[in-house]
């Protein structure tokens, strides 16, 4: 596999912030790269400074095997960026906007406007870009990412706003761009949006990788391999009553009820409708789902992503 981006001991300080920390690491060709972390972690500046737009403090990167710094130009003509917020004229028609950047770039693709029946836009090539829907706006804003035909793509956020349909769009059309060969570097702070992404996640809390995998290892490195979800009714419980139970690693009071980690959870099924009868309480709605990546970085950093 060939290393499409590169970092190694980055660092990129705002006074006494350290926004990014001392982080290394690489994507291999072909693969989706996943950031996650919650607002403030540090994904933007990261990014930005892979796309050329931040200069690190200290530490070394490169991407196609350029350095984003001192070889801008000719990194920009491989590359494609979507920002966090999409700034083009308001009133421009979205066929121009593709015509437009395309003219920007040395070998552009041959016909971009072809990317709006890719990304079904077709029926909007005349609509002004004011007029668009978020999600019609994310799909312009890729296209324009993807006008000079580049070999890594990099996503800041591409789905915060977007209803549930619209994000579940967008996530095809990732997946459509890995299959045709592309790399891409995301960020996220949505866990699933990672899980079901990504062939790799880095997570970063404080500016500081705290964890680097697929996301399947990521979740097996979990010492409780499932989780019990239930209500208790009649009495109050404290959660260390539910961690003295056997296969018990952890009990977390939710909003309507209760979360046990657990390596067994049929034998902490079994478990805990003997402490119920024993210590009279009642127990609704109970089920047992698989863990997932929230619950790694709860785990990790001690809080809810969202926090």
């Amino acid at each position: 596999m060939t290393a499409i981006v590169t970092c190694e001991h980055v660092t990129r300080r705002y006074g006494d912030l350290v926004a990014v920390d001392d982080v290394g690491f690489h994507v291999e060709e072909g693969e989706v790269f996943g950031l996650v972390g919650p607002n403030g972690a540090g994904k933007t500046t990261l990014i930005e400074m892979l796309e050329g737009l931040r200069t690190p403090d200290s530490g070394s990167i490169r991407v196609l095997g350029l350095d984003p710094t001192k070889q801008a130009q000719e990194l920009k003509e491989r590359m494609g960026v979507q920002l966090q917020t999409t700034s083009i004229q308001p009133n421009i028609k979205v066929k121009e906007a593709v015509r437009l950047f395309a003219s920007l770039y040395r070998r552009p693709l041959s016909n971009p406007e072809e990317l709006l029946e890719t990304l079904s836009l077709e029926d909007k090539e005349n609509s002004r870009f004011r007029k668009l829907s978020g999600g019609q706006k994310q799909r312009v804003a890729v296209a324009l990412a993807l006008v000079n035909d580049p070999s890594v793509l990099f996503f800041d956020e591409l789905t915060t706003g977007l209803d549930p349909q619209a994000r579940r769009s967008m996530w095809d059309l990732v997946r459509d761009i890995r299959r045709r060969g592309k790399t891409v570097f995301l960020t996220t702070h949505y866990m699933e949006e990672a899980e079901h992404l990504c062939d790799r996640v880095a997570v970063i809390d404080h500016g500081k990788f705290i964890a680097l995998d697929t996301p399947e290892n990521l979740v097996r490195s979990l010492r409780g391999g499932s989780k019990v979800l239930f209500q208790v009714e009649g009495k109050d419980i404290a959660l260390s009553d539910f961690e003295k139970l056997a296969a018990v690693s952890r009990a977390k009071k939710v909003e309507g009820g209760y979360v046990l980690f657990t390596a067994d959870g049929d034998k902490t099924l079994q478990e805990l409708v003997r402490l119920a009868d024993r210590e009279g309480f009642r127990l609704s709605s109970i089920r047992t789902e698989s863990p997932n990546l929230d619950d790694v970085f709860l785990t990790l950093t001690g809080r809810e992503l969202r926090e």
